[in-house]
């Protein structure tokens, strides 16, 4: 079994033209998401896929492997697809972390790499956080004042995703506590047979609903494997939007770094 970290890094994003590049306490977002990878997995160990030149130069700048793909593939899923296209046939699993993913702790990367480890019957895992009562309380107000951010998802005794919902799941009546509430965290570790399934199938009705492409998965009859993680006290984040730039170095500044520097020479964290 041998994995891949491959990370999706588009330069013309709508919200945030230029994203990867742009600065996030000092350091370019891509390159911080880079090194966190780097740090799970190794410089031979992660690939950064772009349909843009100039994210490429950066990457050789940086030292990072880099795989230039199709700009018409429609997301980052296909994107880490056809980068795994170029890689080793024995390179079986990969982990698509998100290039906007600049708050991924390590460890939460490695869950996931662990639980495919641990059954190769897995074709899909990914993690989640069990809330608390007062981020399940968070949420619902920000759900009640009409935010469509965070995914919540349910699952069976066996770990296997039941439903992915932008909208709270379960229902929770009022008064209970600690409700068995899971934030979905949008990290994917694939096998590779299962990722070429996963593309080759048409957008469902449920996917084209909550505009979540892991429905697809479950519309199909595919077993996603949900692995419940701690963030240790930590904030989680992406970055879409120059607010969400300045909320991840607020975050930041608060709770510290994950890494001690973003150069590619940590591991084992």
């Amino acid at each position: 079994m041998s994995f891949r970290i491959i990370i999706p890094a588009r330069y013309g994003s709508t919200r945030f033209p230029g994203k990867p590049l742009a600065l996030v306490a000092g350091v370019p977002l891509l390159q911080r998401v880079w090194a966190l990878g780097v740090s799970v997995a190794g410089r031979d160990g992660v690939v950064v896929t772009t349909d843009d030149q100039r994210i490429a130069d950066f990457c050789a700048k940086l030292g990072a492997a880099c795989v230039m793909t199709d700009p018409a593939l429609p997301n980052g899923t296909e994107r880490a697809h056809a980068a795994l296209q170029s890689l080793p046939a024995e390179v079986d699993r990969i982990i698509n972390l998100q290039g906007d993913a600049v708050l991924t702790p390590p460890w939460v990367i490695r869950a996931v790499m662990e639980a495919m480890r641990a059954d190769d019957t897995v074709g899909i895992a990914t993690p989640a956080v069990h809330l608390s009562d007062a981020a399940y309380a968070a949420l619902k107000a920000a759900k009640d004042e009409g935010e469509v951010g965070g995914t919540t998802v349910t699952f069976d005794h066996d770990h296997n995703a039941l439903y992915f919902s932008k909208s709270i799941i379960p229902y929770v009546r009022d008064g209970m506590k600690n409700p068995p509430v899971w934030r979905h965290i949008g990290l994917y570790g694939y096998r590779r047979d299962v990722l070429a399934q996963i593309v080759a199938l048409p957008p469902g009705v449920l996917e084209q609903a909550e505009k979540l492409e892991q429905l697809r998965a479950l519309e199909n009859g595919i077993k996603i494997r949900v692995v419940p993680v701690d963030y240790r006290g930590r904030s989680h984040t992406g970055v879409d939007s120059e607010a969400d730039r300045r909320r991840a170095e607020q975050i930041i500044a608060a709770e510290g770094e994950l890494l001690p520097t973003y150069d590619g020479s940590f591991s084992n964290i």
